[in-house]
């Protein structure tokens, strides 16, 4: 073939490209119903349900594999992590997980999944080509935020009871150091290049910012709302975009999430949508960002260049987790 027919051939395929409709395009996002035993699978571009996918019991927290092939399910009542396709929506198999796993962050290195069981107060590290177990590490009790940080050397498990974040070093599986914040920490979230790390305390009404080098707090976020009483400010789940612009807090019962100055820390508004907001991801090149609000049953979406709630989609019975495939 001469290079004319393979320049045609190329604009050929870029003339299809941009012909294709853009749903064809859109991200998809994929949420877990804790009390319906469902994943709702919404279109990103429509902003609508496109399928609901049966799985385990009480699925809570939702990771996608590095290349998006899989998709893991922390099935928390059925005590495993199920791996399902994501090109067919079949569980193809359970991997071990040890009690009641509830979240968990999967290593760079595409193989070993830290999974928090929540119930006897461990880290579950699976190695998911083999489906073994190859360690487990005594953690604080009701272990349940989970993060690896970009450069995959520190596992952060946050425990509810002992207001502790635990760094297991990720060459040896072991625990290296702890961080006490407020009460009740629920999320972990490490920044883009992984300098910072932030950190929810439902109870305390707080976000920690943690400096990774020396695992102290740097700074303490407060919120207050007008007309919410601050027993309701419970912040949760946590998303950064990677330009460093901002942070955005789910608040739980306070139906609201914070939008912060992730330079500053200063909180720039409080964005109104549905009721017992959990859990956060971004879609579209961050554009857009959804939130599971468990007690309405509903996803709210928010337009990130707007600061503005844009749409709200129904979901399964109390929605908890949330991921978006590109």
């Amino acid at each position: 073939m001469n290079l004319c027919n393979v320049t045609h051939l190329t604009k050929l395929s870029l003339v299809s490209l941009l012909m294709l409709p853009l749903s064809v395009l859109a991200d998809t996002a994929y949420v877990s119903n804790e009390k319906s035993d469902t994943l709702t699978v919404i279109d990103t571009n429509t902003l609508e349900v496109i399928n609901t996918v049966d799985v385990g019991m009480r699925p809570r927290g939702i990771i996608f594999s590095q290349d998006y092939k899989y998709l893991y399910i922390c099935a928390s009542e059925s005590d495993a992590v199920q791996v399902m396709d994501v090109a067919t929506n079949r569980i193809l198999h359970n991997l071990p997980s040890g009690e009641d796993p509830e979240q968990f962050a999967l290593h760079p290195n595409n193989r070993h999944l830290y999974i928090a069981n929540e119930d006897s107060a461990v880290v579950t590290v699976v190695d998911t080509e083999s489906r073994t177990v190859i360690a487990q590490i005594d953690v604080g009790i009701e272990p349940e935020g989970m993060a690896v940080s970009p450069d995959g050397k520190w596992v952060i498990n946050t425990s509810e009871t002992t207001n502790m974040l635990h760094w297991i070093d990720t060459s040896t599986h072991e625990l290296a150091d702890n961080t006490l914040v407020d009460q009740r920490p629920r999320h972990v979230e490490f920044s883009k290049e992984g300098s910072l790390v932030w950190a929810s305390a439902e109870i305390g009404g707080t976000v920690a910012v943690i400096d990774t080098a020396t695992r102290s707090i740097n700074h303490t976020i407060r919120f207050a709302i007008p007309g919410v009483h601050r027993d309701k400010i419970q912040p949760v789940g946590i998303k950064l975009t990677d330009d460093g612009k901002y942070a955005f807090i789910a608040l739980g019962p306070a139906n609201h999430v914070a939008v912060v100055n992730a330079n500053t820390y200063e909180v720039l508004d409080y964005l109104l949508v549905g009721r017992r907001v959990w859990q956060l991801a971004f879609a579209d090149n961050q554009s857009k960002l959804l939130t599971t609000n468990g007690v309405s049953g509903d996803v709210s979406v928010i337009d990130v260049n707007k600061l503005k709630v844009v749409k709200t989609i129904k979901a399964g019975r109390y929605p908890w987790g949330v991921v978006v495939k590109p």
